[in-house]
């Protein structure tokens, strides 16, 4: 049987190019996403070629999928920062809510077998922030679109993806080397923390099993650290000192993996020995979870598990 071909959305990013790691062992993977800068260097870094497409313009949607016929694609495209989406909201809406639908539209309408949606813990209710509603609303309508025609939809919700573009780590990491302080706009706010490799494990869960999964949104256990702690461990260890700084608008103290009101909605599976959590819209589950997963009382990073966290800056913010 020929393998069949990935597009992945927003594909040059930091989950991206690590999808296609992944996934071209045993996929054709095609990258896609509006920046030709960025297209380039992540078709040098993952061998995979990379064309240019905004999910936000209809037509670039659906000229890309006419180029490269996929069977599977990857929705990884977003405007993904909290205090941009609630200055730029028109950005926001257009490429998170606008762009899914684009993305869902035309993958019904050219017979793509199955979409995997993006999402993060900032959908799970109650929703705090313009980026975290985008997000919920592409989760709603992916779930709701399963099973309307051939294409199967599904979803993975993230937490925090340790060294990702444009996440604290990196931005860190330039202030201790630009002026020896680290700046943080809420010190005692707790975040989920899991690696890229976890993260592109958990979209590949959802790719295999989506005859399973359809109409779902997978995600799993993740532990979780209050910043304060992060740097603490990062100062005492690597050196320099931390600052608070003015808070950035949308953030707040707590995230949930899953909200009160998923709970009866929601069931922990196991797939291939690794715990997992499985949401479904509008279906009650037979044996429910208990509670509510939360920063608040999820388990806790070591200050080991942070060190190593810290201390392993993926090779290409060194090139």
């Amino acid at each position: 049987m020929s393998e069949k071909t990935v597009l992945i959305t927003g594909g040059t990013g930091f989950l991206g190019r690590r999808l296609a790691l992944a996934l071209r062992g045993t996929h054709r993977v095609v990258l896609a996403a509006r920046s030709g800068k960025q297209n380039a260097e992540a078709q040098h870094a993952t061998g995979c070629p990379a064309l240019p497409m905004d999910v936000a313009r209809l037509e670039s949607v659906r000229d890309t999928f006419l180029e490269v016929r996929p069977q599977v694609v990857v929705h990884a495209a977003a405007t993904k920062y909290v205090d941009l989406a609630e200055r730029q909201p028109f950005e926001c809406v257009d490429v998170n809510v606008v762009g899914s639908e684009h993305v869902a539209r035309v993958a019904m309408e050219l017979g793509v077998e199955t979409v995997i949606g993006v999402s993060t813990d900032k959908t799970a209710p109650p929703v705090k922030n313009l980026y975290g509603l985008s997000k919920a609303l592409m989760e709603r309508m992916y779930c709701l679109l399963d099973g309307k025609t051939a294409t199967r939809f599904a979803c993975v919700r993230f937490g925090n993806i340790v060294w990702s573009t444009g996440s604290v780590l990196p931005i860190w990491r330039r202030m201790h080397r630009e002026t020896g302080v680290l700046g943080s706009t809420a010190p005692d706010s707790r975040r989920f923390f899991f690696t890229g490799e976890e993260a592109a494990r958990l979209v590949v869960t959802a790719l295999e099993r989506v005859d399973r999964l359809g109409g779902r949104v997978l995600t799993c256990p993740m532990k979780a650290a209050r910043m304060r702690d992060v740097l603490d461990v990062w100062t005492t260890r690597l050196g320099g000192r931390w600052e608070q700084i003015a808070p950035r608008p949308g953030d707040h103290p707590d995230e949930q993996l899953f909200g009160e009101v998923e709970v009866p909605f929601t069931t922990a599976v196991e797939l291939d020995g690794r715990p997992y959590y499985v949401i479904t819209p509008n279906v009650r589950a037979e044996r429910p979870v208990p509670g509510a997963v939360s920063t608040e009382n999820a388990p806790r990073l070591t200050a080991e598990e942070i060190h190593a966290l810290i201390s392993a800056p993926p090779p290409e913010l060194d090139a």
